[in-house]
Parts: structure tokens; C-alpha cells; sequence
């Protein structure tokens, strides 16, 4: 009889204790459906730490304006080739093949907040047609997620990575490039997309990255096959260094020459020297020998580069007396310049830095090939000397863009000669590994 009644109390007992487990599961599991949901509805919160070093397969994008100028556009007008749907709050309104749907920042859906846009066929495209782009009006994979500010409308795309490399690659890379070049390139800008989804630029938008050369342009340019092809060939593919995916910078042309991040201001460590300068050179010579930006001269009037001195820095140097390459560094890169004028001088650092204040309008460029450019905003690179005739500086240099990583016309150039775009890579970059 007593052992009946202890076994009842045992029963009775492990119920109780299941009923409490079962219910602080439960309210727990509510808890967290309830942060996720709150995430979704408050665009400016900053995801809790651990997830913001988590990579993942969606990235979110901001759609610029025009120009890439601003973020928000005075209203946007979308439509689709399959028809499209629209979220709104709890409600949804469904649009038929090419109807287009014009939305201002007033417009009634944003009072239930955002407005989602998806495509009616999963592998359709959202066209905006009232943005405009390298070619034409621009269609998005993914989904559209538009948000009402005080500026107009913000547009975020949202889609998978893999499918963003898709209009990357050719809009970063010329699409009639030999494949390997393209593949080079794909596996280039999969390293850096993952690298910024493990963190929101735009945490108003829970957006990693906008489609500007900020980040990498996307949506400039047509989808091509070879590039699509090139991103298929090597899905999932990343530069890894020292057990972490390595931001793989990448520039134009090179003088036959790379630099390493010591051009930004970068000091030396474990985590960068997969960006070593290197020789972009094979049996034959500089692969680029031949190209046009691999040599160029500039002849600028003493009194022109005064002025482009003083207004790119701020510093009224007066008249310009001499511009002294003070400091290099790997593969030859001018570090440092110091322009003296008879008001004073002024010290400039960085690859950056100097290329923007002997920058600006106002003289030519002479390519090797024999054509004349006008100057632009920036020297085409900061390797280079300077020297002073008759009046005149004339900088004699090689190159186009900032010098670290990879060279996008030698990976071309490599790829002509029979180099898959591993070799490409490891040649680039140092001591990595390029896997999934």
C-alpha cells in the first residue's frame, strides 16, 4: 500500500516536472520567435554579436540613385516580366505581367512599414524603371524591400550571393575577358561579398553592402553568360589565409609591379601579408607590357599644379617650388610627397592621398600607345617619378588604380597564356588557399 502511494507521488511528481519544462520550452521558443520577429520589424537594430561574424548565403543590397549619387530616390517604379507580388503589412496585392506600380515616399502601403516586392516565377526579375543604369533599366534577381524615410525611397535587394556575382562579375570585369580571368574574378568578389555579410553597412536597412564602387558595382552592367559561367564553374569558391577568407582588393592595370597594404597606411601583420608585392611578369616579360595604361606621362604647368596642390589639400602653399618623392615602398610605390612653395608645403602620405592631390582637371595624360586622356580626379597611379623642366613637372609613371592585389588586365593577359585562374589567384595573393 505505501509503496503504491510512493509510487503515485513519484508519477505525480515527474509530471510536474515535465509540465515545467514543457512550459519554460515553450515560452522560451516564443521569446526567441518574438526577437527574430522584432529584428525584422525594427531595421535599425545591430544584430547581436555572434551573428554579425556569421557569413551567409543572402546578401542585402541598397539600390542607389542615378549616378550612384544617393541613397534614397524621389519614388521608384517597378514591375515585373512574370507579374509580381506585393507585401504590405498583413496584406498583399498582386500585379499582372509588366504592370507597373509607381511608389512614392506617402504611398498608403508604408503605413504597415515596409513594402516586400517578389516575383510571381522564382527565377523571374524585378525591374525599376525609373533608375537607370550602364545599360539601360535595371532588373534584380531576389526580392525588393522598399522603406518610406524622410528623403524618398530606399530600395534593398535581397537575393542569394551567389546570384549578386552574377551582375558583379561583368560589371567589375569586362565580360569578353578569357574565362579564367573570370573566374579569377568571381572567386575575387565571392571573398569579398562573404566578407560583408558578416556585417550590416546600412544597419538602418539591414543592408551589407550598396551596389557602388564603395563595395563592388553591381547591376551596372548586363548578366553575360560567360561571366554567369564563370561564377557557376567556381561556386562557393574563396581566398582563404591563416584559416580565415582573405578581402581580395583588386585594381586595373599594373606597371608590372604590385604593392602591399603598406600603401594605405597599413603596417605589416600575419593577417595581410597575403598582399605582398609581386613581379606581374612571366617568361616573356611583364605580362602588361603591351597594354596602354602600362606606361603614362603627365606634363603639368608649374602654376596649374600649385593650384591643384593647394585646393586637393587645403594648403595654400603659395607658388610651387619643387615636389620631392620623400619615401617608397614595396614594388617601388611613392609613399609619400612633400611640396614646398614659397608660403610653405605640405606632406602628403598614402597611395590615395598623393594620387588625389596631383589630381584634378586641367592637363592631359599620355598613354604608351600614343593617346591623350584628360586628367581626372586622381593620378592613374602612385607609381611614379616627378622631375621639373622649364616651367613644367612632368610625372612619368605606370599603372592604373591603387597597385595591391590583383591586377585585373594582367589576370587577362595570364589567362591568354594558358594560366587557370588558380595560378592567377597564387600569384596575387600569397600563400592562400582557394576552396569552398
Amino acid at each position: 500500500m505505501r509503496k503504491d502511494v510512493r509510487e503515485k507521488y513519484i508519477y505525480l511528481g515527474a509530471a510536474i516536472l515535465f509540465c515545467v519544462f514543457l512550459t519554460v520550452g515553450l515560452l522560451s521558443l516564443m521569446s526567441g520567435v518574438d526577437t527574430k520577429e522584432r529584428r525584422k520589424a525594427e531595421p535599425g537594430k545591430e544584430p547581436a554579436e555572434e551573428e554579425k561574424t556569421v557569413e551567409t548565403d543572402i546578401i542585402r543590397v541598397v539600390i542607389k540613385t542615378n549616378g550612384f549619387k544617393a541613397m534614397e530616390h524621389e519614388s521608384v517604379t517597378i514591375q515585373s516580366e512574370s507579374g509580381m507580388v506585393l507585401h504590405y503589412g498583413s496584406e498583399e496585392r498582386e500585379c499582372g505581367a509588366g504592370e507597373a506600380v509607381a511608389i512614392a515616399p506617402n504611398d498608403g502601403m508604408f503605413q504597415g512599414g515596409t513594402i516586400l516586392a517578389e516575383p510571381k516565377d522564382e527565377n523571374g526579375k524585378i525591374t525599376i524603371s525609373s533608375l537607370k543604369r550602364g545599360y539601360g533599366e535595371p532588373s534584380y534577381r531576389g526580392k525588393l524591400e522598399l522603406y518610406s524615410t524622410s528623403n524618398g525611397v530606399a530600395v534593398v535587394n535581397e537575393l542569394l550571393l551567389e546570384e549578386y556575382l552574377y551582375a558583379v562579375v561583368p560589371g567589375e570585369m569586362p565580360a569578353s575577358y578569357e574565362l579564367e580571368a573570370l573566374k579569377a574574378q568571381a572567386v575575387c568578389a565571392r571573398s569579398y561579398a562573404a566578407k560583408q555579410t558578416r556585417d550590416y553597412a546600412y544597419p538602418e536597412y539591414n543592408a551589407h553592402v550598396d551596389d557602388s564602387t564603395l563595395f563592388q558595382v553591381y547591376g551596372n552592367s548586363l548578366e553575360m553568360e560567360s561571366a554567369v559561367q564563370a561564377v557557376n564553374e567556381t561556386a562557393g569558391e574563396k581566398v582563404w589565409h591563416g584559416g580565415e577568407v582573405a578581402t581580395t582588393y583588386y585594381f586595373s592595370t599594373s606597371c608590372g609591379q604590385t604593392t602591399s597594404a603598406e600603401a594605405w597606411g597599413t603596417a605589416p601583420s600575419e593577417a595581410n601579408s597575403y598582399l605582398k608585392s609581386v613581379k606581374v611578369e612571366g617568361e616573356n616579360g611583364a605580362y602588361e607590357a603591351e597594354l596602354p595604361w602600362h606606361r603614362w606621362t603627365a606634363k603639368i604647368p608649374e602654376k596649374l599644379l600649385s593650384q591643384l596642390i593647394s585646393a586637393n589639400t587645403q594648403t595654400n602653399i603659395g607658388n610651387l617650388t619643387s615636389v620631392e618623392v620623400t619615401k617608397r615602398g614595396p614594388g617601388d610605390i611613392v609613399l609619400q610627397i612633400v611640396a614646398s612653395g614659397d608660403q610653405g608645403s605640405v606632406t602628403v602620405e598614402t597611395e590615395n592621398k598623393i594620387r588625389r592631390a596631383l589630381g584634378g582637371s586641367g592637363y592631359t595624360l599620355q598613354r604608351q600607345d600614343g593617346e591623350s586622356t584628360e586628367s581626372r580626379e586622381l593620378l592613374p597611379s602612385a607609381f611614379f617619378t616627378i622631375t621639373k623642366k622649364d616651367g613644367v613637372y612632368i610625372i612619368e609613371g605606370g599603372g592604373f588604380g591603387h597597385g595591391i592585389g590583383m591586377s585585373q588586365n594582367g589576370a587577362n593577359e595570364m589567362a591568354k597564356e594558358g594560366k587557370t585562374y588558380r595560378e592567377i589567384l597564387e600569384l596575387f595573393y600569397q600563400d592562400i588557399e582557394v576552396k569552398k
